[in-house]
């Protein structure tokens, strides 16, 4: 298999970008595999994604060497190694469907990560960690008073894992601001899409009793402005009248599963840029 390395970087659109990429890969003797860009005319931001076979030369010695046309252009950026797995936390609650498709995802191969814990605050969740030996279950029960302790050991449980990703897989909890903030654009999240219309417990059944024609998912990056984030994917579910409220449930679900799916393989792909309150997603 040729080894891969991805680049991704955003800046201020300038003159001479891509050719100076372009032309410090091809010093090094990388070849090109995918590259990706996107000039936000409105706010003059400039984004890129490539993909490059390193040849001969050290992760080390790429970093190190693009580091100072980084620096010139003050790009926001990273390079990793897209042979090595990138590190997952999923948190979940009682609702269990996008948990499951992701595990599952994981164990055929559709997803390339290294799922290095499930944390819950219902215990029963601890059964999944089967679908795939070997991985860590924490069961961390969670009250108004604990909520300060529990996220706390989630973060050492974090730091100990080094997970680069926290999955949000119907974790049903309202992270707090200061946690919000600690895992800024390195936790996922899903949610029905009918936000704000229909809030609180059985939204289905709500959308059910208005008699909605559509519905849909989002998957979007945590932040301290409850289900705001920077969206990454959406998709959507055709209803009719025929549908009744358990038939909506069970639309929503498969939509929320997709969707958390999609956003969760284009974040680990590199694939997806921020760009302020909004997204670049670049296509697979």
């Amino acid at each position: 298999m040729t080894k891969k390395f991805i680049l991704c970087i955003s800046c201020e659109d300038r003159l001479g970008i891509v050719a100076r990429v372009s032309s410090f890969l091809a010093s090094s003797n990388c070849n090109i595999i995918d590259a990706q860009q996107f000039d936000d005319a409105i706010n003059n931001r400039f984004f890129m994604r490539v993909v490059f076979d390193p040849a001969d030369r050290e992760f080390e010695q790429l970093k190190d060497g693009f580091a100072p046309i980084a620096k010139h252009y003050d790009m926001e950026w990273k390079m990793r190694d897209s042979s090595v797995a990138p590190k997952v936390l999923i948190l979940v609650s009682k609702f269990d469907h996008c948990l499951v498709d992701l595990l599952y995802r994981k164990r055929i191969g559709e997803i390339d990560m290294d799922v290095v814990g499930i944390i819950s605050n219902h215990a029963a969740q601890g059964d999944h960690s089967r679908l795939i030996p070997g991985i860590p279950f924490h069961h961390l029960p969670v009250s108004k008073e604990t909520k300060p302790q529990q996220e706390a050991e989630i973060k050492r449980i974090i730091e100990e894992t080094g997970a680069g990703l926290v999955i949000l897989a119907r974790y049903m909890q309202i992270l707090s601001d200061d946690m919000a903030r600690y895992l800024s654009g390195r936790c996922i999240n899903i949610h029905h899409s009918f936000l704000p219309g229909f809030k609180g417990a059985k939204p289905y059944h709500q959308a059910y009793a208005r008699g909605v024609k559509m519905i849909g998912a989002t998957s979007h990056y945590v932040t301290a402005d409850l289900d705001e984030g920077p969206i990454i994917a959406q998709d959507v579910e055709a209803i009719t009248h025929r549908d009744a409220p358990e038939d909506l449930v069970a639309k929503g679900r498969d939509v929320e599963r997709r969707v958390l799916a999609n956003a969760v393989r284009a974040h680990l792909e590199d694939r997806v840029l921020l760009n302020g309150d909004k997204t670049v997603v670049f296509a697979a």
